[in-house]
């Protein structure tokens, strides 16, 4: 198990943003995988792809405590579900402390 950050986009591959209620598919989706997410503020990043091309968008940094195995799941069907070039997935630490009342 480990934290990882994945990078979600805001706008697709033409140009039009996606709407909040797409977006909580996505979050279902990846509480099926992995039981929970932590989403941030929108920031803005930019990317070169291997053809040369300058890519500039916002993105939303959402953290996942999961294994290898379900992050990897989780970048997979981000490609499929938003049509991606490339998905961004780092892992943040794997040191963490989860506790559950008893």
């Amino acid at each position: 198990m480990g934290l990882w950050e994945i990078l979600v986009p805001t706008i697709s591959n033409d140009g039009k943003f996606y709407r909040k209620r797409y977006h909580k598919v996505w979050d279902a989706k990846v509480r099926e995988i992995a039981n929970g997410l932590t989403i941030h503020m929108p920031t803005k990043g930019q990317w070169v792809s291997p053809t040369g091309v300058l890519y500039e968008e916002r993105m939303i940094p959402v953290r996942i405590l999961c294994t290898r195995a379900d992050i990897e799941k989780i970048v997979d069907m981000t490609l499929k579900y938003y049509n991606q070039l490339a998905v961004l997935a780092y892992k943040v630490s794997s040191d963490y402390i989860l506790k559950h009342k008893i």
